[in-house]
């Protein structure tokens, strides 16, 4: 059986090969429609080296085509475009010629007179349609995953409003107004528009930061929280506990052999009150102690050389009765139950989709993650969210660690978006970058000067390459647990 570290692996590489040949091959099909010739064609980059590579010469004899003649300064005639798999799993790349970008190395090339058959000497909408091709099919793409995965698998959804329980808020939350056990069911957002609440996620935080006031359920009671309309999504999310979790109480849904749970002789259906002195309400709360337990051992044993343990008193109810245990805990604080989840307690909303209604559910979807991935991207000039960016490691982490193929092309929806996204901003080096020079030249009738250019896009790399030592730096000093 295959780690979980290794499937997070796979499914990472196989979304990004997915989504990096559909992005350069909306480059590729724009620029075979105008004529324009592609030298190269890659997923992943070949620096050095490359796992294969070819240029399809049958076609080029198909077509009765004669073979390429060596020219004076030793190379060849065009013979088409190479075709490759390099062996860096971080991209790829589609070499126009006449295009300057970072895979074009010949400066001296670009300032000889334009060749019919380069781009910088097609129409200005033709480049244009070029530039944006790999962000028209990335977000195509997304459109058409979505669609797919609801007409195949519908919608299965558990509806905040059907949770029994409610939620379980930190100490800011309650601050506020909120109580523990208080069901949400909408809000109220500046504009005064009543908004509904579907599902527990990011949109949901989105929803309350911006609200005027959150409606809630509270012992069977309509109740209106006035919140403040402007709390920060960031400062919501990376609080420990976050602004609000599922209430889901903690009784126990598995027992593993060999561990603390099982030696103390804890049993399915128990029922933990208190763990240490303190009261144990949900599993929230159980793993808020446990954590601090952690970093409790963790500093000690930092500072010693001896490993220190724990012994913590247990209060479980089974049944009727209530019963106390004491259990020792290593330094990774392990109890070893399978915890129940929210699944068991509220109903699951299911949707069929047919051919005609998973169109429009698919596309509304699509529209949602983006707005909300874009209202999101505010937080990342702050000093927090810098913090909060991350590199492939926290891509990778995002992949369920058993194989889903369910989970899988939702997620490579999601980074299609992204890369969709990431690619149209107005950053030289990037499409949009590029796109930003031919809307200059559109407007002034005049392209910008190639040295400019050639600085931009270098200016364009640096930017690139530090968020992404920032973003890769990020995942290490997490996983240090630095951050």
């Amino acid at each position: 059986m295959m780690s979980p570290f290794l499937i997070k692996t796979l499914e990472f590489i196989l979304a990004i090969t997915i989504l990096v040949a559909l992005h350069e091959g909306g480059h590729f099909f724009f620029s075979k429609l105008f004529g324009v010739r592609v030298n190269k064609f890659y997923v992943f980059f070949d620096y050095k080296f490359k796992l294969f590579s070819t240029k399809f010469a049958w076609w080029r004899k198909l077509r009765g085509l004669p073979p390429a003649k060596k020219k004076e300064d030793g190379t060849y005639e065009y013979e088409g475009t190479e075709y490759g798999i390099g062996w860096i799993p971080l991209g790829g790349y589609c070499q126009i010629e006449g295009m300057i970008d970072e895979t074009q190395h010949d400066v001296n090339k670009l300032q000889e007179p334009a060749q019919p058959w380069e781009f910088r000497s097609k129409p200005c909408w033709q480049r244009l349609l070029i530039m944006i091709g790999g962000v028209l099919v990335n977000f195509l793409l997304a459109l058409v995953i979505y669609c797919a995965v609801f007409f195949a698998w519908g919608e299965d959804y558990i509806a905040v409003k059907d949770m029994p329980y409610g939620m379980k808020f930190n100490e800011d939350a309650k601050a506020i107004g909120f109580k523990d056990h208080d069901i949400l069911t909408g809000c109220t957002d500046a504009d005064g528009k009543t908004i509904e609440f579907r599902e527990f996620g990011a949109q949901l935080f989105r929803d309350i930061a911006a609200a005027k006031s959150v409606n809630v359920i509270r012992n069977g009671k309509k109740i209106e929280v006035a919140t403040p309309g402007n709390l920060s999504l960031l400062e919501m999310l990376k609080t420990d506990p976050v602004f609000c979790r599922p209430f889901v109480p903690a009784e126990i849904d598995t027992i593993l052999a060999g561990t603390p749970a099982a030696e103390a002789g804890l049993k399915k259906g128990d029922k933990i009150l208190a763990l240490g002195g303190k009261p144990i309400d949900s599993w929230n709360t159980f793993t808020y102690e446990t954590g601090r337990m952690t970093d409790m051992l963790t500093d000690c044993n930092t500072k010693t050389d001896s490993i220190k343990v724990l012994t913590k008193q247990i209060v479980y109810q089974r049944g009727a009765s209530t019963d106390t245990i004491n259990v020792t805990f290593d330094n990774e604080v392990k109890l070893g139950v399978g915890m129940t989840t929210i699944a068991k307690y509220a109903n699951i909303t299911h949707i069929e989709h047919d051919i005609f209604s998973c169109i429009p559910a698919g596309c509304g979807y699509a529209i949602d993650m983006l707005g909300g991935y874009v209202s999101d991207l505010k937080y990342v000039a702050t000093k927090e969210g810098a913090k909060s960016l991350g590199g492939f490691g926290a891509i990778g982490s995002m992949f369920p660690p058993v194989w889903d193929w369910y989970m899988f092309w939702m997620m490579t929806a999601f980074l299609s978006i992204i890369l969709a996204f990431m690619n149209i901003l107005p950053i030289p080096a990037l499409d949009g970058g590029h796109v930003m020079f031919l809307l200059y030249e559109m407007i002034f009738r005049r392209k910008p000067g190639l040295k400019f250019m050639l600085r931009a896009e270098y200016i364009g790399m640096g930017i690139l390459l530090l968020l992404m030592v920032v973003a890769n730096l990020n995942d290490i000093l997490r996983w240090l647990g630095m951050m």
